[in-house]
C-alpha cells in the first residue's frame, strides 16, 4: 500500500472538530456523531477516507469500530495521552474468535501491519464475546481504550502491560494483570468450535506476540471494541 501522508491531518481534523457522540432513538446499540449536518458528512467522509486506504473492509473490521477507534484516539492524542503516536491496535470483538480480529495500523505510512487472532475472556462467551467486566477475578475481557506500558517476562513469556484509560470500564486492568501475552491456545490449527480463551488479557498467538509487542510497547494506542450500549454510551472518551 502506498504511504498515506494526509493520515495525521485527518487525525487533527478529528480532535479539533470534538464532535459528541448521542444514540438514535429506537436503537440498542450503534451510535452516530451528533452536530451539524456539514461538520457530519466530513468526519464521516474523512472516516471513509482512512478506511478505504487502509482497505479494511476487505480485511474484515467494521467501519464502525475503526470510527470509535479514531475518534478515542484523537481524544487521547489531544489530551498528551498517547506518548508514541502514529500506531493503533484495534481488537474487535463483534467478530468470531475465529477470525483474526487484531489488527495493528501504522497511521504514518497507511500500513496495515499485522492482522491476526485475539483471545477474549472465558467468561465473555464462547466462540463470541458478549459479557465484560473491570471486575478482578471476573475472566472477563474489558472494552475501550488502553495505553500499553513497559514489557516483562512472565507466566507467558514476553507480555506487555497495558493502562486501562476508562474509569470504571477498564481502568482496573493494571491490578487484574490485563496484558498482550503469547499463547499456545489461540491462532491457526485449533481444533474446536472456537478459539481458546484468557482470563481477560488479549492473547494473540505465541508466534506472533514478539512482533506485536516490540512495535505497539512503551505508550501506543489499543482499542478494544464492542457494539455493546452500555459501553457505548458510558465511555467519557467516545462522549466526552
Amino acid at each position: 500500500m502506498k504511504p498515506v501522508h494526509p493520515i495525521f491531518i485527518y487525525c487533527a481534523f478529528f480532535a479539533w472538530l470534538g464532535l459528541s457522540w448521542t444514540a438514535p432513538k429506537g436503537t440498542t446499540g450503534e451510535r452516530k456523531p451528533s452536530g451539524s449536518a456539514t461538520s457530519i458528512d466530513s468526519l464521516q467522509s474523512s472516516v471513509s477516507n482512512l478506511y478505504n486506504q487502509f482497505n479494511l473492509s476487505g480485511k474484515g473490521l467494521s467501519k464502525e469500530a475503526f470510527s470509535y477507534a479514531m475518534r478515542g484516539y484523537n481524544k487521547l492524542l489531544a489530551k498528551k495521552q498517547i506518548s508514541r503516536p502514529g500506531y493503533i491496535t484495534i481488537c474487535d470483538f463483534s467478530q468470531s474468535s475465529n477470525s483474526k480480529r487484531l489488527y495493528l495500523l501504522d497511521l504514518n505510512t497507511g500500513e496495515l501491519l499485522m492482522q491476526t487472532y485475539v483471545a477474549h475472556g472465558k467468561n465473555s462467551g464462547a466462540e463470541y464475546a458478549n459479557r465484560f467486566s473491570n471486575r478482578a477475578e471476573s475472566r472477563q475481557s474489558s472494552l475501550g481504550f488502553y495505553t500499553t506500558l513497559q514489557t516483562y517476562y512472565g507466566g507467558h513469556g514476553l507480555s506487555l502491560r497495558l493502562q486501562g484509560m476508562e474509569k470504571g470500564i477498564n481502568d482496573k486492568a493494571l491490578g487484574r494483570n490485563i496484558v498482550v501475552h503469547g499463547a499456545e491456545y489461540i491462532g491457526d490449527g485449533r481444533d474446536g468450535n472456537y478459539m481458546g480463551r484468557s482470563y481477560g488479557c488479549p492473547a494473540i498467538p505465541d508466534e506472533e506476540c514478539g512482533k506485536l509487542i516490540e512495535v505497539i510497547k512503551n505508550g501506543t494506542c489499543l482499542f478494544i471494541y464492542h457494539p455493546t450500549t452500555q459501553y457505548l454510551r458510558g465511555s467519557k472518551i467516545l462522549n466526552g
